[in-house]
This record gives structure tokens, C-alpha cells and sequence, in this order.
């Protein structure tokens, strides 16, 4: 198939975006203007107490998934198109176990759940830490796979299905494991870019405990027959692996021109790091707690996980539950009009990622540094502006550093490019520009991977980034010694 002199020729795609808060089902049509999107489905997650633990509903997501399928199915029907594939997104790291009969076992643990913390220790009695920094090149997180695995009990019989891959299996009947998101489980080669069988060995894993690998913009699938008749989908339409962790098609669709940039994928989580071509597995860089996880195309996403807009939500709704609903907007606005040089806190610290009270945990954070933080949301807002975006630039500075890399560009993704306080004290921070947007970055790459595959859009990396680039509004933000802020275009 020929592309038009855009790079992008026609096709209709299905993008099944989730994050740990929300979901979507997305239409992504490519023309020779590019690719734009309809949200057709949007729906809630979050974490629920159930079975003694903090997990996640599956099967009311997957009903979800069903109903924003079918209402893509009927909206692109109602326009005389058809879908030519469906691609799957979500978190990271958590898994849900199927019996041979493909049943789901239990609701998936969620990584919020503390149970892996325990594990720690008895992993690392077995697998020395620099040993698995070695060769999987994952930064340590108590909630990684391999520490979650660690609990489990009475897995003969059973096989693990990262989140995405669960879902691309109840659509199919296809067992896979998605590389973007193999590599997050602490279980992954980073160099060979496959499972590190030694590590299931070590564990007293079975090595076919997950399956086998696909990578993206390879066919998972068809759909099943009655998920076809169910949702008004041709049997045919075909699952496609894109990058299944969402920050690996976050980082594909980063509008970058050049190698020079760092990106922050900024949501629940920020993500912040540079794109390599090969893994940086130096004992530095494990004192640092980078990660090297796998992106679209083979490239490494050496990043680190700073704290994001968690915070700033889990604040929200502590304030609603003692009925004070602040306006985001003018939130914002009273912590922009706040001095700089406020109270800051280390927002990647794991005391903050269980949900509770965060303004109070907050200002707890800031009495043990022995300074001081109002209890007016507009401070606290305050203190998590600067907090991430002095985290972001710590993160950027080491990474450097440690890749032997140049930032000539910071890049910002996804829900906080919106964010022009945070944008702007991230430039002044970094003291490097930074472009906003686009705010769908996960659904772009998502539904870009998924054109590539059907011949609708050639090339590599930087002609998929060319491509969002020419097709979507961009916010620059230049670095300022005042303390003013504000968007610079």
C-alpha cells in the first residue's frame, strides 16, 4: 500500500487505552492529514479491597472493553468504515493467572497492594541485585513482577497474562506476552530481548509460566466468534501487539525531531528518561535506579519512575471527602501566583503510593525535612508542582549522565502537557525548553503501531514522530529566571 505525501494513507483502528484510573476505547483514523482520534468510550478503574487485598475488577474492565468496542463498531459503521484491528494498552507490571482452561482464577492484584514487600529479601537471597540489574536492567520497585510472583502460591497449572495480554486473550483465545511489557517484569533480558530463563530457575518459576513473546505491530489474533457477534466486529478483525505498556506508545509518539530529547510521561505516574538504542546496565546506573525497558522497535526506554499527578488527584479526593471541591483551573492558578522557593518533598518516595490522606501525608513529608507546609490546597498544590518538576530535573541531569547523552529538548506527554505550571517549572528547572503535547500520546502511538502494520503509515520511529509532529498543537515553554509563569508559543 502506497502512504500519500503525509506519510499516511487510509485505514480505521481500534485503540483500547487503560490507566489505572480510566479507560478508554479509541477510533483512529488515518488520511493524508494524518491520524486523528474519536473517543468513542471513555470508563472508570481504580483499585478495590477484595479477597484480602487491593486489586483490580477485571471482568468489570473487560465489560468495558466489550461496550467500547461495540459502540466503536457502531460509530464507524454508521460512517461506512470498517476497523482493520484493534490494539491494547494498559499499566504496567501486574499480571491476572488463567487455568488451562483459560479461566481467570482471581481478580489481578494491583501494584498498590503491599503484599510484594515481603519478597524482597528472599528474591534477593536467591538473585543477587546486581545480578538482575545485569541482565534485566529494571530499576527496583517493590511491586515489580518478579517480587509479586515471588508471593504466590500453587502455580502448577496456571499461566500469567500481563493486564493487556489477558484482555488481548479473552478477545482471541491467543496466549501472548507483548515485549514492552515482558520487560517490566523484572523476568526479561534486556540484551537479548528475550525471557531470562535462569531468574525463572533461580525462582522455582516454570519457564512456560508466561507466554511466549510477540512484538509490536505483529497479529495477536482474530477475534473470537462470539466476541465478534457480541461487540458487531468481523470476525477477522484482527488483534494487533502494539506497545501494550503505555509508556512504551507513549515514547513512540513523542514529537520528537532528532535524538537529543528527554520525555516525561506525565500522568498517575511520571515517567522520565531518554531513548537509547542500546540498555545501560552499569552498576551507576543501578545505584541510580534507572530502568532499561524495551520500546517500540527495539529501542530502550532508560527512565526512572518519579512520583506524578497521583498526588495532585489523591489531594483532590481527600478535599471532596471533607467537602471542598476545588476548580482544577483556579487550583492551579493560586499555587502559580505562590512565590517560588516553597516547601518540597521527594515525590517518587514510596510512602505515597498507597491511597490515603495525601495532603496530610504531604505536609508530614515536609515536617520531617524541618520545614513547614500550609494546609491551604493552593500551597500543597504548590509544593507538588515544584516537587515533580525538581524530581523531573534531577532525573534528566543522571540520566545524562549516565547514557553519555546531551538534552537539548525536554518533551512532556500525555495528561500533565496540560499542566502549564507544571510545564513551565519544569523549563525553569531543567533550564532546557519544553514542548507540551501532545496530550493523547498513548493513543497516538497506540493507533499509529497499529497503521504501520496494516501498511497505512511506513517507516520508522522518526517518521511516526514526523507524522504527530505535523498533525497536532504544541505548546512551547522557555526557561525563566522570574518567577513568573506562564506558556510561551
Amino acid at each position: 500500500m502506497s502512504t500519500s505525501s503525509n506519510g499516511v494513507d487510509g485505514g480505521v483502528f481500534a485503540a483500547v487505552d487503560i490507566g489505572a484510573s480510566s479507560g478508554r476505547v479509541i477510533l483512529g483514523r488515518a488520511s493524508g492529514s494524518g491520524i486523528s482520534l474519536q473517543t468513542v468510550h471513555r470508563f472508570p478503574n481504580g483499585v478495590v479491597e477484595h479477597d484480602g487485598g487491593l486489586r483490580w475488577d477485571f471482568d468489570a474492565l473487560f465489560t468495558e472493553v466489550l461496550a467500547g468496542l461495540r459502540t466503536a463498531a457502531t460509530v464507524a459503521s454508521a460512517q461506512g468504515e470498517t476497523i482493520a484491528s484493534i490494539g491494547i494498552d494498559t499499566w504496567a507490571v501486574d499480571y491476572g493467572l488463567v487455568n488451562k482452561a483459560g479461566e481467570l482464577v482471581a481478580q489481578p492484584f494491583s501494584y498498590r497492594d503491599d503484599r510484594s514487600r515481603a519478597a524482597v529479601a528472599p528474591v534477593h537471597a536467591k538473585l543477587d541485585p546486581s545480578r538482575l540489574y545485569q541482565t534485566s536492567g529494571l530499576q527496583f520497585l517493590q511491586f515489580n513482577t518478579i517480587y509479586q510472583l515471588a508471593t504466590e502460591r500453587g502455580l502448577d497449572g496456571l499461566q500469567a497474562l500481563l493486564i493487556p495480554d489477558l484482555i488481548a486473550f479473552r478477545l482471541t483465545g491467543v496466549r501472548r506476552t507483548e515485549a514492552t511489557n515482558a520487560s517490566t517484569t523484572g523476568l526479561f533480558d534486556a540484551v537479548a530481548g528475550e525471557w531470562a530463563t535462569e531468574f525463572f530457575t533461580a525462582l522455582g518459576l516454570r519457564k512456560d509460566l508466561f507466554p511466549p513473546l510477540i512484538q509490536p505491530g505483529e497479529t495477536v489474533g482474530t477475534l473470537l466468534p462470539e466476541i465478534a457477534a457480541q461487540v458487531g466486529l468481523l470476525q477477522d478483525t484482527k488483534v494487533v501487539a502494539v506497545g501494550s505498556h503505555d509508556t512504551a506508545s507513549a515514547v513512540a509518539a513523542v514529537p520528537a525531531q532528532g535524538e537529543n530529547f528527554a520525555y516525561i510521561s506525565s500522568g498517575t505516574w511520571s515517567l522520565v528518561g531518554l531513548e537509547l538504542k542500546h540498555p545501560v546496565l552499569t552498576e551507576a546506573s543501578r545505584e541510580a535506579n534507572f530502568t532499561n525497558e524495551r520500546g517500540v522497535d527495539g529501542t530502550t526506554r532508560y527512565l526512572r519512575n518519579v512520583g506524578g499527578l497521583w498526588l495532585l488527584s489523591e489531594c483532590q479526593r481527600t478535599w471532596a471527602s471533607e467537602g471542598f471541591k476545588p476548580d482544577l483551573t483556579a487550583l492551579l492558578a493560586a499555587a502559580a501566583a505562590l512565590p517560588a522557593g516553597g516547601p518540597r518533598i521527594n515525590a517518587d518516595d514510596a510512602y505515597f503510593i498507597a491511597p490515603d490522606n495525601m495532603p496530610e501525608r504531604i505536609r508530614a513529608a515536609v515536617r520531617r525535612t524541618g520545614d513547614v507546609l500550609s494546609s491551604e490546597p493552593a500551597a500543597i498544590t504548590r509544593c507538588i508542582m515544584d516537587s515533580l518538576a525538581a524530581g523531573y530535573a534531577r532525573t534528566i541531569t543522571a540520566a545524562e549522565r549516565l547514557a553519555g547523552r546531551s538534552v537539548d529538548v525536554v518533551h512532556v506527554v500525555g495528561g500533565g502537557s496540560q499542566n502549564a505550571l507544571l510545564c513551565q517549572l519544569t523549563a525553569n528547572a531543567t533550564g532546557r525548553p519544553v514542548v507540551a503535547g501532545p496530550v493523547e500520546a498513548t493513543a497516538l502511538g497506540n493507533v499509529l503501531v497499529q497503521a504501520r502494520a496494516a501498511g497505512a503509515v511506513a517507516g520508522g520511529l522518526a517518521e511516526l514522530r514526523r507524522i504527530v509532529a505535523t498533525g497536532t498543537s504544541l505548546d512551547r515553554y522557555q526557561p525563566l529566571v522570574a518567577a513568573r509563569q506562564g506558556c510561551v508559543n
